[in-house]
């Protein structure tokens, strides 16, 4: 059965984009931990993260590497955390949170933000994310 990730990745299901290539998609989390707060994913439907082979790990976490520049150029935050968890949804998936707090890593506080403030935010990502690739 596909994950709401896999048809996020068909456009069955409409997501805030920041990045993609041809492995794996970046797009804003819409129940985020902080402004940017951004899910980095394989287009492999794989439930766990080690169950990627070595390189499809390694090129995860560049291309999470990547989008992390991104979202620094654009968020102010003190740094961009990186968690993997894996829960919530069976497709792995990479939580790339700009930080200003300890709050902001403990998925208890969530920001609103408007779709135009979505879409504006996703757009400046996308652009310092092709400004560097």
């Amino acid at each position: 059965m596909a994950t709401i990730f896999s048809k996020i990745i068909s456009g069955e299901i409409p997501s805030y984009k920041v990045a993609e290539n041809q492995d794996f998609l970046a797009f804003l989390d819409i129940n985020p931990n902080a402004k940017g707060h951004t899910l980095c994913i394989p287009k492999k439907e794989t439930n766990r993260l080690f169950d990627l082979s070595i390189d499809e790990y390694t090129d995860l976490m560049q291309f999470s590497y990547s989008v992390a520049k991104a979202i620094e150029k654009v968020v102010e935050c003190k740094r961009v955390g990186l968690s993997v968890i894996g829960l919530e949804v069976p497709h792995v998936h990479v939580h790339l949170i700009p930080l200003n707090e300890m709050k902001n890593a403990q998925f208890t506080h969530k920001e609103n933000l408007t779709p135009e403030a979505f879409q504006s935010l996703a757009a400046d990502i996308a652009e310092a994310y092709k400004s560097q690739n």
